[in-house]
């Protein structure tokens, strides 16, 4: 059963679904959710592997869902429910494996921005920030990450906030991107529950959850 936190107004009304294979899901949630709960503003209710709750009326409470998964099916009820809500205005922030989930679904890859291709070993490196001006990423500037490094194809029309060198060539460490009136923002860090308590994760993972799960000024 999903466990909810305080639920003030002002929050941002949040589900953090986590699970599927390969991947510690669970504990990475939970560094997750640890990770939301320090930055604040987040009312956070958690599931673990249950995708009936992406079934149409079922994310209607929330404003944001934040997704760490690995592989898995969606049902058509359970496509059609996650990507209708993103599209209706909501957030979407994915990590690491969210984007190499339901690979059997390309509307999910469309929605999300990009897809796994390939990852070299679990080793050091550089993460470059495009853009210090950005709100997820003000401020920022180079930093080193332990982690698996994943390689994506992505939608050339994401907004990629971060690069790594791979091979000689730039590798989106994380974008942004609209679906309908939603915002989607994903980020490839995030490989095992350590990887999900480094500094600049956390921050990373706060600030792009914030964003998607914020309307526009206006709206």
């Amino acid at each position: 059963m999903p466990r909810a936190s305080t639920t003030r107004s002002e929050k941002i009304k949040t589900l953090v679904l986590a699970g599927g294979v390969i991947h510690e899901g669970i504990a990475c949630g939970d560094a997750i959710q640890e990770a939301l709960e320090e930055a604040g503003g987040f009312a956070i209710t958690r599931v673990n592997e249950d995708l009936s709750v992406l079934e149409a009326p079922k994310l209607d409470p929330y404003d944001l869902l934040v997704f760490y998964y690995t592989l898995g099916e969606l049902t058509d009820a359970q496509k059609n429910g996650l990507l209708n809500w993103v599209a209706s205005g909501k957030g979407y922030a994915g990590s690491h494996s969210a984007a190499d989930s339901f690979r059997e679904c390309p509307e999910y890859r469309a929605m999300v921005g990009g897809w796994f291709v390939t990852h070299p070993h679990f080793r050091q490196y550089q993460v470059s920030i495009v853009d210090s001006q950005q709100p997820i990423t003000e401020g920022m500037t180079e930093f080193m990450v332990e982690d698996e490094q994943y390689i994506t194809d992505y939608d050339p029309r994401d907004q990629v906030l971060a690069w790594a060198l791979w091979q000689g060539k730039p590798a989106p460490v994380a974008w942004t991107k609209s679906w309908g009136a939603g915002r989607v923002f994903w980020l490839a860090l995030g490989h095992n529950p350590q990887a999900c308590r480094h500094e600049m994760y956390k921050l990373l993972i706060a600030r792009g959850a914030r964003w998607a799960g914020t309307r526009p000024t206006g709206e």
